[in-house]
């Protein structure tokens, strides 16, 4: 049966079994609702099976913690565990600490590997080799006022450029309103940023390896982003954050915020926002290459290359990431990586976002920051000249500068 025992804040659930045990699947899981959601239902898994789960649950820095620590013992008391792969795939890969779940994924027909969307199938792919599945996915979405609009007689902009003018004409009209917020301090803009980078045509890589940010499309993106926010933005915007600037949105200070789909309860909770009831989503506005918001990951299922039982892992990653535990999941607010979930209604997800939702998955990058080792080194890296941006710097200056630097680190990376 499932071992796990509740707890509260930081706590470990349950102490894992250890290894060897050809019957039982230790798993070591975050504390999210994908957790609660599925693994409440695990009875069913091992009646079919006959198999036993035993879970331990962490947060998320606890579990990131604790896998380095065990997989680097080459510990075999973990068959399952939940991963971020933007950050750790492949850290975890270079290190050996991975199981090639290619040919489970791939042949299994029933299960449908192409079901889920292309951009969380690459985040979990290295070299042609599938290293993890997808759980919960996120995209960056545009938030705005319904009421500002229809008092500005504005349409949902869907085009930057329309949205910097909605931004400008509806400041212009509310002097208590900023235009446009979103997130500003140097590392944690990247991921916002990324999908004007994406959408202006740019990428933060070259195809030969190099920095892509000192391109004339990607200049274009910095110098737009840092524009929005310096002529449309709230004062010391480049110290915000998410909370920092959701908080903007929901006491009714913005006009407009680009934000993580992930976050939208932040918005339409009464107890929360004085702006509950007049919140719209819609899909990131297009650029010049197109509507390329990010469409990203943030939590999957491996298996460590440790684990004695990877047969048994597999099928309970199967199981769990089947197309009814990913409904399952998506009813109780996780997001998946299918495809086919987006076939079924989800009452409880306002109907403007789920249409955003829909479309942003179809044309959406599985990737939010530079695809690195060291991804906090490169956030900092790239994040700088966004910084300079808003600030009203030397764009062109900072950007060679970054674009340098950037070159050097991912040579170094690949040394």
């Amino acid at each position: 049966m499932l071992a796990a025992t509740a707890a509260t804040g930081a706590m470990v659930l349950a102490g894992c079994a250890g290894g060897g045990n050809e019957d039982t699947i230790n798993i070591a899981v975050a504390n999210h609702p994908w957790t609660d959601a599925v693994l409440a239902n695990v009875e069913e898994f091992e009646a079919e099976t006959g198999l036993n789960v035993e879970v331990t649950s962490y947060t998320e820095d606890q579990l990131s913690q604790q896998l380095n620590v065990r997989l680097n013992a080459n510990a075999d008391d973990i068959d399952v565990m939940m991963v971020r792969p933007l950050q750790e795939i492949r850290t975890f890969d270079r290190n050996g600490w991975l199981a090639d779940l290619t040919e489970q994924a791939t042949s299994d027909e029933e299960w449908d590997w192409a079901d889920f969307q292309e951009g969380p199938q690459e985040s979990v792919t290295l070299d042609d080799r599938v290293l993890g599945v997808p759980l919960a996915t996120e995209r960056e979405v545009l938030y705005y006022r319904t009421d500002l609009l229809e008092a500005a007689g504005l349409d949902v902009p869907q085009t930057l450029e329309e949205l910097e003018t909605a931004a400008q004409t509806i400041q212009d009209q509310n002097p208590d309103v900023y235009g446009f917020v979103s997130r500003g301090a140097r590392a944690a803009a990247v991921t916002q940023f990324s999908s004007f980078l994406y959408s202006y045509g740019a990428d933060w890589v070259a195809e030969d390896g190099s920095s892509g940010i000192g391109t004339p499309e990607a200049r274009e993106a910095y110098t737009f982003y840092g524009d929005m926010l310096r002529n449309y933005g709230p004062p010391g915007v480049t110290n915000m954050s998410w909370p920092e600037a959701m908080g903007i949105f929901t006491q009714g200070r913005a006009a407009f915020y680009t934000e993580a789909d992930s976050l939208y309860t932040n918005a339409t909770d009464p107890s929360n926002s004085t702006v509950s009831d007049v919140v719209g989503f819609a899909q990131f506005p297009e650029g010049p290459a197109g509507s390329r918001p990010t469409n990203v990951p943030s939590w999957a299922l491996a298996v460590p290359a440790s684990s004695n039982n990877q047969d048994s892992a597999w099928e309970f990653i199967r199981w769990a990431t089947n197309q009814e535990n990913t409904i399952v999941a998506q009813e109780n607010g996780v997001i998946g990586a299918r495809a086919s979930a987006w076939e079924t209604e989800m009452p409880d997800i306002p109907a403007d976002l789920a249409a955003a939702q829909r479309t942003s998955a179809e044309v959406g990058v599985g990737y939010s920051h530079p695809v690195v080792l060291n991804v906090s080194r490169a956030r900092d890296i790239v994040g700088d000249p966004i910084v300079t941006a808003i600030e009203g710097g030397d764009v062109d200056a900072a950007l060679d500068s970054a674009d340098r630097a950037f070159t050097e680190f991912l040579a170094s990376e690949n040394e």
